[in-house]
Formats: structure tokens, C-alpha cells, sequence
């Protein structure tokens, strides 16, 4: 188990090794080896005391956010393998402050290159993939939940980036998705972003209430709904949550993100 600062100097060396190796070899059974020294340190890891209070420092390829309230902590990475479907890790550790506890979730998913659906709830055992890098608390319809922004890269062609909402039921398992979007005439439970693998599109947080993106366009009029040729048009949507539901906002002023919801308003 580890503890303190000064064991994590170490074990963040040997963790920088471990990931700067997978770029380095090319057979999959030993990429699968290495990963399997990553997964025995970062299980460690999570079980330490001091898993909200210290984060690996310059540790390429290994994610870790922290909800504002220190209630989740999510630590994910990818394995990227060559005659099989890549992976993905997730840990997520979450706290009970009433009774100074934790529980540890493991879950593991392959790169797939379908869909991610937004009319459906994901749970442990059907985890569609991702990699999260932000995550803020919420009060959602009086349920206590939290937003994460994420990507997926399971499609060759196609990057997915995705808003989710995270809560967890009465025996305490993960539930992926809310009922909360509204998209024309639906109610989702998820939102998808789907362009092409050759661009790049921003998704962040404007503020709490707030997620603010690139309005994303195809390549030339005649690949309209061929997600493989969209890409960002350089204009800024956005969704902002008010009375329950994440309401969308076509062509906003991103520039002030302090402020981004007050002018929606």
C-alpha cells in the first residue's frame, strides 16, 4: 500500500517507465505484461490512504481528476494493442464522509467501434469506454450526481467525445447516464460528439452550470452525416443546465468563460 509523498516519488518513476515502454514495444503479449505491472501499482494506489490527497506528478498516459467536493476520484488509461481490440481502465474511488470510508469500482471495457448510445444507461458490466478528463459535482432533479467530459477513441476513424452524467442507485453501483439533455423533441441521457479522427474539437466546462463547445461542421456540404469528415466550424455551442435539464445554446460568446452562464441568461 502506499503511503506519504515520499513513496510515491519511486512509484512514480516506475510508472513513468511502465507507459514510456508500451510506446516502445511491439508485441501484444508483452504491451499486456506491462500493463499488468501498471494495474498491480495503481491497485495499490487506490487503496492507499492518501488516494485524495496526492495525484502522480508527471506521469504521461495516466488520467486522474478530482471531483471539487474530493467525493470522486477517477485514475483511467488506455492500452492501445495491435491484433486485438484495444482497452480501457477506469478506477474510480468514491467517499463516504459521514463514515470516513471509501469503494473502489474497477471497471474494464474494450475499444469499440460502434455507437455510444444516448438513450441508454450504462452500468459496470456494459461500460462503453472512455477516457474522463473533468468532472464537476451536480444536484440534478434533487439527485445528487456528477457531470464528466470525456473521449473515446475506440473507432479508427471516428473520435467520440462525450458528456456524461454519473450517479449511483441504492446498493451503490455506478449508474452511467441521466435522463437530462433535451435534444429537440427527447430527452437524453448522454450527449455524443462524433467528428473525424484527423481533427480536433474542444469540450470543457464554462462553469459549473456549463459545457461549452466547438460547433462541429462536414468537411464540404455533400458529406453532411458522414461523421468521419466533420470537424470544428471555429464557432462555440454550448449546454447549460437550468431548472433540471441541459438546455442547448447555439453560436455563444465563449470568450468570457467566468461569466459564460449569465450572458445565456
Amino acid at each position: 500500500m502506499l503511503e506519504g509523498q515520499n513513496t510515491q516519488l519511486p512509484v512514480s518513476i516506475d510508472l513513468e517507465k511502465l507507459f514510456g515502454r508500451l510506446l516502445t514495444v511491439n508485441k501484444d503479449s508483452v504491451r499486456i505484461s506491462v500493463n499488468d505491472s501498471i494495474m498491480s501499482i495503481v491497485d495499490s494506489y487506490v487503496k492507499s490512504d492518501t488516494i485524495f490527497a496526492h495525484r502522480f506528478n508527471n506521469v504521461r498516459f495516466l488520467g486522474q481528476i478530482t471531483s471539487p467536493d474530493s467525493i470522486i476520484k477517477i485514475v483511467t488509461w488506455n492500452l492501445y494493442l495491435r491484433d486485438q481490440p484495444g482497452r480501457y481502465y477506469l478506477y474510480m474511488i468514491r467517499k463516504f464522509p459521514e463514515t470516513n470510508s471509501r469503494k473502489v469500482y474497477r471497471l474494464f471495457a474494450e475499444y469499440d467501434s460502434s455507437a455510444i448510445l444516448t438513450d441508454t444507461i450504462y452500468r459496470e458490466s456494459n461500460w462503453y469506454g472512455a477516457l474522463y478528463y473533468d468532472i464537476r459535482p451536480q444536484i440534478i432533479s434533487g439527485k445528487a450526481c456528477w457531470v464528466l467530459l470525456g473521449i473515446d477513441y475506440g473507432n479508427f476513424n471516428i473520435t467520440r467525445k462525450v458528456i456524461e452524467v454519473i450517479s449511483f442507485d441504492r446498493d451503490d453501483n455506478i449508474q452511467f447516464g441521466l435522463k437530462s439533455f433535451l435534444s429537440d423533441d427527447r430527452i437524453l441521457d448522454r450527449i455524443v460528439f462524433e467528428y473525424s479522427a484527423t481533427a480536433t474539437m474542444t469540450l470543457r466546462f464554462g462553469g459549473d452550470d456549463s459545457v461549452i463547445f466547438d460547433h462541429l461542421v462536414p468537411f464540404s456540404p455533400e458529406l453532411v452525416n458522414d461523421r468521419k469528415y466533420y470537424g470544428p466550424h471555429y464557432s462555440n455551442d454550448a449546454y447549460v443546465l437550468e431548472n433540471g435539464f441541459w438546455k442547448f445554446e447555439l453560436n455563444v460568446d465563449a470568450r468570457n468563460v467566468e461569466n459564460t452562464k449569465q450572458q445565456f441568461r
